[in-house]
């Protein structure tokens, strides 16, 4: 299986190719699609878009893995990136592309194993996992890697079900 592993945002969009044979993981390419701060925001989005679909047709992924939006304090920054997301996700589904969504939890489960794992330690066992000499830059394309191993690890199973549950347990936990 191919997939296509997506940090979104609108200034850099990291992005992995990961080959899975339900064992091992290949490197195929990464990289970032990055955005110019001085460029209007509509050709921000258009230039995502267009470079994504390049990705897409070039290295032909079975299904996409894009982190879930999480807003944290600053909602016009979520906004934003809520915007590149979704013209990101039209390129795939334009592109027949199956997208799979991960929480920053379910994939620091997928990849270290612990829920509370700092980025340092995600990125580190990205690189240990996918055999890297280093742990790739900027840290969107070392996170998009890590939501392309997250799929590989869950998607398809049982595990991702299970995954969301406990998500859900402990948000009406915090909730009380």
């Amino acid at each position: 299986m191919r997939i296509l592993g997506i940090d979104p945002g609108y200034a850099i969009v990291g992005w992995g190719v990961l080959e899975f044979d339900n064992v091992h993981f290949d490197v195929v390419k990464y990289g970032a699609i990055t955005t110019d701060a001085e460029t209007p925001f509509d050709k921000r989005l258009c230039e995502i878009y267009d470079d994504m679909c390049v990705v897409i047709e070039k290295f032909r992924p079975d299904c996409m893995s894009i982190e879930k939006l999480f807003f944290n304090s600053n909602i016009t920054t979520g906004i934003d990136v809520a915007q590149a997301r979704g013209v990101i996700m039209l390129a795939a589904a334009q592109k027949g592309v199956k997208i799979y969504e991960y929480t920053p939890l379910q994939v620091k489960v997928a990849v270290t194993g612990y829920g509370h794992a700092e980025k340092h330690q995600v990125q580190e066992m990205t690189k240990n996992i996918l055999r890297l000499k280093a742990i790739p830059k900027p840290d969107d394309t070392a996170d998009a890697l890590a939501l392309a191993i997250t799929h590989g690890h869950t998607g398809g199973s049982r595990l991702s079900e299970i995954m969301r549950g406990n998500e859900v347990t402990q948000l009406n936990k915090s909730r009380k």
